[in-house]
């Protein structure tokens, strides 16, 4: 009979969506990781940046283990949409090396805890700010794919670079001239469905 660790397999789907979210800012420029591809001004680094503080607050201060390192853009008096984007003064390195240091802290919670443990959300509100670290960590995990998701995408809108992971992309294995006549298809496809 195989072994059942959850908290293993909680683990390993979190770490795969840090390390796909990390990767989609491989191999581009500082402008490629910074510029904002679609209206609401979505970018590589912004979204890396997003994703270490929310995963600081629900793996951190929701079980009374906040992160030690400030992150001014989360303060409550910070501008809207703050820790969306790098400014100028803020490294890719700063923001890779700060979201590395979170795993770790992050980490060590679910190491130290027991998934039955409780801790609070404060942003939650009292009727559902009661949480355990298991529901906690399902969210995070989510949060992290849905947002590496994003990053798929704003990825491929820099540099046409798509897919799961660099050694895997999951994707098929077509040449540049497939996949214009997929696009092509899908297009025609879609345009029956335009209405005068």
């Amino acid at each position: 009979m195989t072994s059942y660790d959850p908290k293993a397999d909680l683990r390993k789907y979190l770490g795969d969506a840090r390390h796909a979210l990390v990767w989609k800012l491989e191999g581009l420029s500082e402008y490629d990781v910074r510029r904002p591809l679609t209206p609401t001004g979505t970018n590589l680094l912004g979204l890396v940046k997003h994703v270490a503080g929310v995963e600081a607050g629900y793996l951190g201060a929701t079980f009374d283990r906040p992160f030690p390192e400030p992150m001014p853009w989360m303060a409550l008096d910070a501008e809207p949409n703050a820790d969306m984007w790098a400014t100028a003064g803020e490294s890719r390195d700063e923001i890779v090396d700060r979201y590395r240091r979170v795993w770790q802290h992050s980490d060590a919670t679910i190491e130290a805890l027991e998934l039955d443990a409780a801790g609070r959300v404060p942003w939650w509100g009292p009727e559902s700010g009661v949480v355990s670290l298991h529901k906690i960590l399902v969210h995070v995990i989510a949060e992290t794919h849905r947002h590496a998701g994003h990053a798929d995408i704003v990825r491929e809108l820099a540099d046409g670079a798509a897919g799961v992971r660099q050694e895997n992309t999951n994707l098929p294995a077509e040449d540049q001239a497939w996949w214009a006549g997929y696009h092509r298809r899908l297009e025609e496809a879609a345009r029956i469905f335009i209405r005068d």
